[in-house]
């Protein structure tokens, strides 16, 4: 029938894969065909097996199909089949999988074109824009703190009466409430200002946003002057450091690599090369 065919590789690998394959195929109309016993010999496909969709961009990374012509209804049931599926697991991954899944039936989905002038500057925006989409998705999960190190801080006040089972566990009380003060004293140090005066200020408030903006050097509510974190962030990070701390006072001896001295300019060098190239002349 003089059919243009393009042949793309299916995403994931496999019951993602087919779940994958089963999303199109309710997106677009079409219909699933293959090997398995449940499914569509290829031999027998007709034309009206084919889905539709009003554009596919293929690329040799990814492929968009944008507005699919499948049944807003079969789409529906589809999409409350994966939210009980997320409801019903149990495991991150697959409900990571799941998500994606998700968001790309329900149009979740948006293409980003990071541009400059350079290499250099294009992978340097696509690092942050892949930053500010992981910190997104934190946010979505488990909600936002105020950021600038004020959660932490404020986290002081839940662990200044803990009391220890033994002086080691009384000795771990102390590098915890003193760690939890350094991400705003490293802030506001970096500002150029006295991070002890900064601290006191932030702990006598009652307000829990209230915090310091090292940018404009001013004290604001975090939450309305868009300084925040994402809850996740905050959390895994205290979590892991106390993980590699416990480790660290466990073991004997630690290996790392000697910091490397990088050589200092000679102090002739500048009438040394004056010379050198005069010769060259």
């Amino acid at each position: 029938v003089g059919l243009q065919v393009a042949a793309v590789k299916a995403p994931g690998f496999g019951d993602n894969r087919k779940n994958t394959l089963k999303d199109m195929a309710i997106a677009t109309g079409g219909t699933v065909f293959g090997d398995d016993a449940n499914l569509l010999k290829i031999e027998d496909v007709q034309i009206s097996d084919l889905g539709e969709a009003e554009e596919v961009s293929i690329t040799k990374d990814d492929t968009l199909i944008l507005r699919g012509k499948g049944k807003p209804e079969d789409l529906e049931k589809r999409i409350s089949m994966i939210e009980d599926e997320m409801d019903q697991s149990t495991s991150e991954y697959e409900k990571e999988k799941l998500n994606e899944r998700l968001a790309k039936l329900s149009k979740g989905v948006a293409v980003l074109k990071v541009g400059g002038a350079s290499e250099v500057e294009v992978n340097e925006k696509k690092d942050r824009v892949t930053d500010a989409l992981n910190a997104t998705r934190a946010a979505v999960e488990e909600g936002i703190v105020p950021g600038g190190g004020v959660a932490l801080l404020r986290a002081l006040k839940a662990i200044e009466n803990v009391k220890g089972e033994n002086t080691d566990q009384d000795k771990g009380i102390r590098i915890v409430q003193k760690a939890v003060r350094e991400p705003i004293m490293t802030i506001v140090r970096n500002a150029g200002v006295d991070p002890s005066s900064v601290v006191e200020k932030v702990l006598a408030s009652n307000e829990l946003p209230f915090g310091y903006d090292a940018m404009n050097d001013t004290f604001v509510d975090m939450f309305k002057a868009g300084i925040i974190d994402p809850t996740k962030v905050i959390r895994t990070a205290l979590q892991d450091a106390a993980g590699v701390a416990s480790l660290l006072a466990t073991t004997e001896c630690v290996v790392t690599e000697l910091p490397k001295e990088e050589p200092q300019m000679a102090a002739g060098m500048g009438g040394g090369m004056g010379g050198g190239m005069g010769g060259m002349y």
